[in-house]
C-alpha cells in the first residue's frame, strides 16, 4: 500500500510540475514573454503594399491654386503635389492651415514641403529652400466698382490696402520704397477681406490676378484694376538642407513642364 501511495504522489506531481510550465502567463514554457512580443508590434504598419506618406502644407483660400471642393482641397498645387507624391511611389496627405503656418511647419519638419502659391524672398530663403519656379504671378489691385479712392495701380499711397498674411503683396505693399501705405490690413482669407471691402473698411486687396479673378466673379461690386502691380514666381518650400527631396520635386516639376501638364492644370481650375 505505501509503495503506492508513493506512486500516485510522484504522479501528481509530476502533473502539477507540467501544468505550471504551460500556464497561461504570457510565457511559451521557455521564459519568452509572448505578450510582450505582441505588445511590440502594435502601432506598427505590418501590413504589405502599403505606401508611405508625404504630407503637404497649404492654405485652401487661394483658388485656382488652392481650394476647397467640397470636403476635398483640390487645385493647381495640390495637382503638382499628387503628381511629385505619384513619381516617389508615396501616398499625398494634405493638411491645410493657414500660410504663416504652412511656413513654420515645413521649417519645423512638420510637413515636408509647401504647395501654397510660395513666392521666393530672400529672408525664405534663409530659413527654407526652393523648388525651381513653375508659375509666373502677376499681382494686381481689386476694389470696388466706381471707386474714385483706387482708380489705378497707382493709386496706392496713403490708402488702407487689404493683403493676405505674409505672402508675397504683403511684403511689397509693406516696403515704403514701392508703397506708402495709411494702413495694411492683414487677412488669412482673401474671403475675409473683400467682405472689409465691400463694406469700406479698407480700400483696396493686392494678389494674385488668378484667384482675384476668382474673387471678382463670385462678387458683382467688385472689379479688378488694369495694370499689373508687379509679377513674381512661384515655387514649392521645403526644409531647409533637405537637398534629397528637393531633387526629386525639382525632377518632377521639370518634367510636368516639359509635358506641358502645368498648363493643362491651370486650364482645368480656371475653366469658367
Amino acid at each position: 500500500m505505501k509503495k503506492i501511495l508513493s506512486i500516485i504522489f510522484i504522479m501528481v506531481m509530476a502533473i502539477s510540475l507540467a501544468a505550471c510550465g504551460t500556464k497561461k502567463d504570457g510565457t511559451n514554457g521557455k521564459g519568452k514573454d509572448t505578450t510582450a512580443e505582441k505588445e511590440n508590434t502594435e502601432g506598427k504598419d505590418t501590413s504589405t503594399g502599403t505606401k508611405e506618406k508625404l504630407i503637404v502644407g497649404t492654405e485652401p483660400g487661394f483658388a485656382p491654386y488652392e481650394y476647397m471642393e467640397g470636403d476635398k482641397v483640390v487645385g493647381i498645387d495640390m495637382d503638382i503635389a499628387k503628381a511629385i507624391a505619384d513619381a516617389m511611389g508615396k501616398e499625398l496627405e494634405i493638411k491645410t492651415m493657414d500660410f504663416d503656418g504652412a511656413l513654420l511647419a515645413v521649417q519645423q519638419g512638420k510637413v515636408d514641403f509647401v504647395a501654397a502659391g510660395v513666392s521666393v524672398d530672400e529672408d525664405r530663403l534663409k530659413v527654407m529652400d526652393f523648388s525651381v519656379d513653375y508659375v509666373n504671378s502677376t499681382e494686381v489691385v481689386v476694389t470696388l466698382k466706381d471707386n474714385a479712392k483706387v482708380a489705378s495701380v497707382d493709386d496706392l499711397n496713403d490708402k488702407v490696402i487689404g493683403v493676405q498674411q505674409g505672402n508675397i503683396a504683403d511684403i511689397y505693399v509693406s516696403n515704403p520704397e514701392n508703397i506708402t501705405a495709411k494702413e495694411v490690413k492683414r487677412y488669412k482669407k482673401f474671403a475675409q477681406a473683400s467682405e472689409d471691402l465691400k463694406n469700406g473698411k479698407i480700400d483696396c486687396i493686392v494678389m494674385d490676378l488668378y484667384p482675384a479673378e476668382e474673387l471678382a466673379a463670385a462678387n458683382d461690386n467688385l472689379v479688378i484694376l488694369d495694370g499689373v502691380l508687379f509679377e513674381d514666381k512661384y515655387a514649392i518650400a521645403v526644409k531647409k538642407g533637405n537637398q534629397e527631396l528637393l531633387d526629386q520635386i525639382n525632377e518632377v516639376i521639370n518634367q510636368l513642364i516639359e509635358d506641358g501638364k502645368i498648363e493643362e492644370f491651370t486650364a482645368n481650375h480656371t475653366a469658367k
